[in-house]
Protein backbone atom coordinates (compact mmCIF):
# COMPACT_ATOMS: atom_id res chain seq x y z
CA UNK A 1 0.00 0.00 0.00
CA UNK A 2 1.30 3.46 -0.87
CA UNK A 3 1.88 6.08 1.82
CA UNK A 4 -1.06 8.06 0.39
CA UNK A 5 -3.48 5.12 0.49
CA UNK A 6 -2.23 4.20 3.96
CA UNK A 7 -2.79 7.75 5.22
CA UNK A 8 -6.38 7.87 3.93
CA UNK A 9 -7.10 4.46 5.45
CA UNK A 10 -5.74 5.61 8.81
CA UNK A 11 -7.83 8.77 8.66
CA UNK A 12 -10.97 6.77 7.82
CA UNK A 13 -10.30 4.46 10.77
CA UNK A 14 -9.95 7.53 13.00
CA UNK A 15 -13.10 9.16 11.60
CA UNK A 16 -11.17 12.20 10.37
CA UNK A 17 -10.77 14.05 7.09
CA UNK A 18 -7.44 14.82 5.42
CA UNK A 19 -5.73 18.17 5.60
CA UNK A 20 -3.30 18.85 2.74
CA UNK A 21 -0.97 21.86 2.89
CA UNK A 22 0.72 23.37 -0.15
CA UNK A 23 4.01 25.27 0.07
CA UNK A 24 6.43 26.42 -2.62
CA UNK A 25 9.84 24.76 -2.49
CA UNK A 26 12.60 27.33 -2.01
CA UNK A 27 10.36 30.28 -1.07
CA UNK A 28 11.79 32.67 -0.04
CA UNK A 29 14.94 30.57 0.24
CA UNK A 30 15.91 26.94 0.69
CA UNK A 31 16.50 26.96 4.46
CA UNK A 32 13.30 28.76 5.39
CA UNK A 33 11.13 26.61 3.13
CA UNK A 34 12.76 23.44 4.46
CA UNK A 35 12.09 24.57 8.03
CA UNK A 36 8.44 25.14 7.14
CA UNK A 37 8.12 21.79 5.37
CA UNK A 38 9.72 19.95 8.27
CA UNK A 39 7.24 21.54 10.69
CA UNK A 40 4.08 20.78 8.72
CA UNK A 41 3.35 17.27 10.07
CA UNK A 42 3.62 18.54 13.64
CA UNK A 43 1.08 21.22 12.73
CA UNK A 44 -1.44 18.55 11.79
CA UNK A 45 -0.76 18.25 8.06
CA UNK A 46 -1.66 14.82 6.71
CA UNK A 47 -0.19 15.23 3.21
CA UNK A 48 2.44 17.75 2.09
CA UNK A 49 1.96 19.22 -1.39
CA UNK A 50 5.28 20.69 -2.49
CA UNK A 51 5.31 23.14 -5.35
CA UNK A 52 8.04 22.98 -7.98
CA UNK A 53 8.86 26.59 -8.94
CA UNK A 54 8.37 27.29 -12.62
CA UNK A 55 8.44 30.42 -14.74
CA UNK A 56 4.97 29.93 -16.32
CA UNK A 57 2.55 28.56 -13.70
CA UNK A 58 -0.65 28.79 -15.71
CA UNK A 59 -3.01 27.46 -13.02
CA UNK A 60 -1.72 29.71 -10.25
CA UNK A 61 -2.74 33.16 -9.11
CA UNK A 62 -0.45 36.01 -8.10
CA UNK A 63 0.36 34.69 -4.61
CA UNK A 64 1.84 31.42 -5.82
CA UNK A 65 3.31 32.95 -8.99
CA UNK A 66 5.29 35.38 -6.83
CA UNK A 67 6.35 32.56 -4.51
CA UNK A 68 7.76 30.70 -7.50
CA UNK A 69 9.59 33.82 -8.67
CA UNK A 70 11.13 34.34 -5.23
CA UNK A 71 12.23 30.72 -5.12
CA UNK A 72 13.81 30.85 -8.58
CA UNK A 73 15.56 34.13 -7.73
CA UNK A 74 16.98 32.47 -4.62
CA UNK A 75 18.44 29.66 -6.73
CA UNK A 76 15.85 26.93 -6.28
CA UNK A 77 16.13 24.19 -8.89
CA UNK A 78 14.51 20.82 -9.40
CA UNK A 79 17.65 19.26 -7.89
CA UNK A 80 17.26 21.37 -4.76
CA UNK A 81 13.56 20.55 -4.52
CA UNK A 82 14.38 16.84 -4.59
CA UNK A 83 17.10 17.51 -2.03
CA UNK A 84 14.46 19.10 0.24
CA UNK A 85 12.40 15.93 0.10
CA UNK A 86 15.43 13.74 0.82
CA UNK A 87 16.25 15.88 3.86
CA UNK A 88 12.62 15.80 5.01
CA UNK A 89 12.71 12.00 4.80
CA UNK A 90 15.66 11.92 7.21
CA UNK A 91 13.21 12.66 10.02
CA UNK A 92 9.81 11.73 8.56
CA UNK A 93 9.24 8.48 6.71
CA UNK A 94 5.45 8.43 7.14
CA UNK A 95 3.97 11.68 5.79
CA UNK A 96 3.07 11.48 2.09
CA UNK A 97 4.72 14.09 -0.13
CA UNK A 98 3.11 15.09 -3.42
CA UNK A 99 5.04 17.24 -5.88
CA UNK A 100 2.86 19.73 -7.74
CA UNK A 101 3.89 21.63 -10.83
CA UNK A 102 4.28 21.66 -14.58
CA UNK A 103 5.79 19.26 -17.07
CA UNK A 104 8.51 21.41 -18.60
CA UNK A 105 11.14 20.98 -15.83
CA UNK A 106 10.53 17.24 -15.76
CA UNK A 107 10.70 16.97 -19.55
CA UNK A 108 13.94 18.95 -19.56
CA UNK A 109 15.45 16.65 -16.95
CA UNK A 110 14.24 13.51 -18.70
CA UNK A 111 11.33 11.44 -17.41
CA UNK A 112 13.33 8.33 -16.53
CA UNK A 113 15.96 10.31 -14.64
CA UNK A 114 13.33 12.37 -12.84
CA UNK A 115 11.39 9.29 -11.74
CA UNK A 116 14.58 7.58 -10.54
CA UNK A 117 15.41 10.65 -8.46
CA UNK A 118 11.84 11.17 -7.22
CA UNK A 119 11.57 7.54 -6.12
CA UNK A 120 14.92 7.71 -4.33
CA UNK A 121 13.94 10.97 -2.62
CA UNK A 122 10.67 9.55 -1.29
CA UNK A 123 8.07 11.26 -3.47
CA UNK A 124 4.66 9.59 -3.20
CA UNK A 125 2.60 11.40 -5.83
CA UNK A 126 2.62 13.89 -8.67
CA UNK A 127 0.16 16.60 -9.69
CA UNK A 128 1.21 17.87 -13.12
CA UNK A 129 -1.52 20.25 -14.16
CA UNK A 130 -0.58 20.70 -17.82
CA UNK A 131 -0.48 17.00 -18.76
CA UNK A 132 -3.98 15.87 -19.79
CA UNK A 133 -4.96 12.18 -19.77
CA UNK A 134 -4.39 12.03 -23.54
CA UNK A 135 -0.67 12.29 -22.67
CA UNK A 136 -0.58 9.50 -20.06
CA UNK A 137 2.26 7.74 -21.86
CA UNK A 138 4.51 10.76 -21.20
CA UNK A 139 4.66 10.61 -17.41
CA UNK A 140 1.55 9.16 -15.78
CA UNK A 141 2.05 5.53 -16.76
CA UNK A 142 5.83 5.51 -16.14
CA UNK A 143 5.20 7.08 -12.72
CA UNK A 144 2.53 4.53 -11.85
CA UNK A 145 4.95 1.76 -12.86
CA UNK A 146 7.40 3.13 -10.25
CA UNK A 147 4.74 3.17 -7.53
CA UNK A 148 4.23 6.95 -7.66
CA UNK A 149 0.58 8.02 -7.63
CA UNK A 150 -0.54 10.30 -10.44
CA UNK A 151 -3.18 12.64 -9.06
CA UNK A 152 -5.53 14.28 -11.50
CA UNK A 153 -7.52 17.48 -11.21
CA UNK A 154 -11.27 17.56 -11.78
CA UNK A 155 -13.05 20.90 -12.09
CA UNK A 156 -16.57 22.35 -12.20
CA UNK A 157 -16.37 22.06 -15.99
CA UNK A 158 -15.51 18.33 -15.95
CA UNK A 159 -18.80 16.96 -17.23
CA UNK A 160 -20.07 13.38 -17.32
CA UNK A 161 -18.61 12.81 -20.79
CA UNK A 162 -15.11 13.99 -19.77
CA UNK A 163 -14.91 12.56 -16.25
CA UNK A 164 -14.11 8.92 -17.19
CA UNK A 165 -11.15 10.13 -19.25
CA UNK A 166 -9.91 12.33 -16.41
CA UNK A 167 -10.13 9.43 -13.95
CA UNK A 168 -8.34 6.99 -16.22
CA UNK A 169 -5.04 5.96 -14.58
CA UNK A 170 -5.60 8.35 -11.66
CA UNK A 171 -4.49 7.02 -8.28
CA UNK A 172 -3.96 8.20 -4.72
CA UNK A 173 -6.79 10.72 -4.68
CA UNK A 174 -8.65 13.10 -6.95
CA UNK A 175 -8.08 16.81 -6.48
CA UNK A 176 -11.32 18.69 -7.03
CA UNK A 177 -10.79 22.32 -8.02
CA UNK A 178 -13.69 24.10 -6.37
CA UNK A 179 -13.77 27.17 -8.63
CA UNK A 180 -13.35 27.99 -12.28
CA UNK A 181 -10.17 30.03 -12.27
CA UNK A 182 -6.72 30.18 -10.76
CA UNK A 183 -5.46 29.61 -7.22
CA UNK A 184 -6.38 32.26 -4.68
CA UNK A 185 -8.71 34.06 -7.08
CA UNK A 186 -12.15 33.40 -5.59
CA UNK A 187 -14.03 31.88 -2.69
CA UNK A 188 -15.91 28.66 -3.30
CA UNK A 189 -19.17 27.50 -1.72
CA UNK A 190 -19.30 24.09 -0.05
CA UNK A 191 -22.96 23.68 -0.98
CA UNK A 192 -21.99 23.81 -4.64
CA UNK A 193 -19.03 21.48 -4.20
CA UNK A 194 -20.70 18.66 -2.25
CA UNK A 195 -22.73 17.12 -5.12
CA UNK A 196 -19.73 17.28 -7.45
CA UNK A 197 -17.51 15.54 -4.90
CA UNK A 198 -20.09 12.78 -4.44
CA UNK A 199 -20.26 12.29 -8.22
CA UNK A 200 -16.48 11.95 -8.47
CA UNK A 201 -16.25 9.66 -5.44
CA UNK A 202 -18.81 7.33 -7.00
CA UNK A 203 -17.12 7.34 -10.39
CA UNK A 204 -13.56 6.93 -9.14
CA UNK A 205 -13.71 4.92 -5.93
CA UNK A 206 -10.92 7.22 -4.72
CA UNK A 207 -10.77 9.84 -1.98
CA UNK A 208 -11.59 13.33 -3.23
CA UNK A 209 -9.99 16.41 -1.69
CA UNK A 210 -11.10 19.95 -2.44
CA UNK A 211 -8.76 22.85 -3.10
CA UNK A 212 -8.66 26.45 -4.42
CA UNK A 213 -10.46 29.22 -2.52
CA UNK A 214 -10.08 27.84 1.04
CA UNK A 215 -8.47 30.38 3.35
CA UNK A 216 -9.78 29.99 6.91
CA UNK A 217 -10.21 27.25 9.54
CA UNK A 218 -13.97 27.63 9.16
CA UNK A 219 -13.77 27.10 5.40
CA UNK A 220 -11.44 24.13 5.89
CA UNK A 221 -13.99 22.55 8.20
CA UNK A 222 -16.87 23.30 5.84
CA UNK A 223 -15.21 21.86 2.74
CA UNK A 224 -13.66 18.84 4.46
CA UNK A 225 -17.15 17.96 5.67
CA UNK A 226 -18.39 17.45 2.09
CA UNK A 227 -15.25 15.66 0.85
CA UNK A 228 -12.48 13.37 2.05
CA UNK A 229 -10.32 16.36 2.88
CA UNK A 230 -9.24 19.80 1.77
CA UNK A 231 -6.16 21.58 0.47
CA UNK A 232 -4.96 25.04 1.48
CA UNK A 233 -2.17 26.69 -0.48
CA UNK A 234 -2.37 30.41 -1.24
CA UNK A 235 -3.39 31.37 2.30
CA UNK A 236 -0.35 29.57 3.76
CA UNK A 237 1.98 30.95 1.10
CA UNK A 238 0.69 34.47 1.84
CA UNK A 239 1.44 34.10 5.55
CA UNK A 240 4.93 32.92 4.67
CA UNK A 241 5.41 35.76 2.16
CA UNK A 242 4.55 38.31 4.85
CA UNK A 243 7.84 37.46 6.54
CA UNK A 244 6.30 35.96 9.66
CA UNK A 245 8.48 33.59 11.70
CA UNK A 246 8.11 29.97 10.68
CA UNK A 247 6.56 29.22 14.08
CA UNK A 248 3.77 31.75 13.40
CA UNK A 249 3.11 30.30 9.96
CA UNK A 250 2.92 26.82 11.46
CA UNK A 251 0.47 28.08 14.09
CA UNK A 252 -1.75 29.30 11.26
CA UNK A 253 -1.40 25.92 9.53
CA UNK A 254 -2.40 24.21 12.77
CA UNK A 255 -5.57 26.31 12.96
CA UNK A 256 -6.45 25.17 9.41
CA UNK A 257 -5.72 21.52 10.12
CA UNK A 258 -7.81 21.63 13.28
CA UNK A 259 -10.66 23.06 11.24
CA UNK A 260 -10.42 20.24 8.68
CA UNK A 261 -10.11 17.59 11.37
CA UNK A 262 -13.18 18.91 13.24
CA UNK A 263 -15.29 17.94 10.24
Amino acid sequence: MSRIADRFETLRDEGRKAFVAYIMAGDPDYDRSLALMTGLPGAGVDIVELGMPFTDPMADGATIQLAGQRALAAGQTLDRTLEMVRTFRDTDTDTPVVMMGYYNPIYSRGVARFLDDATAAGIDGLIIVDLPPEEDDELCLPARARGIDFIRLATPTTDAARLPKVLQNTSGFVYYVSITGITGAATAQAADVGPEVARIQEASGLPVVVGFGIRTPEAAEEFARVADGCVVGSAIVAEHAAGKPVEEVLAFVRSLSEGAHRS
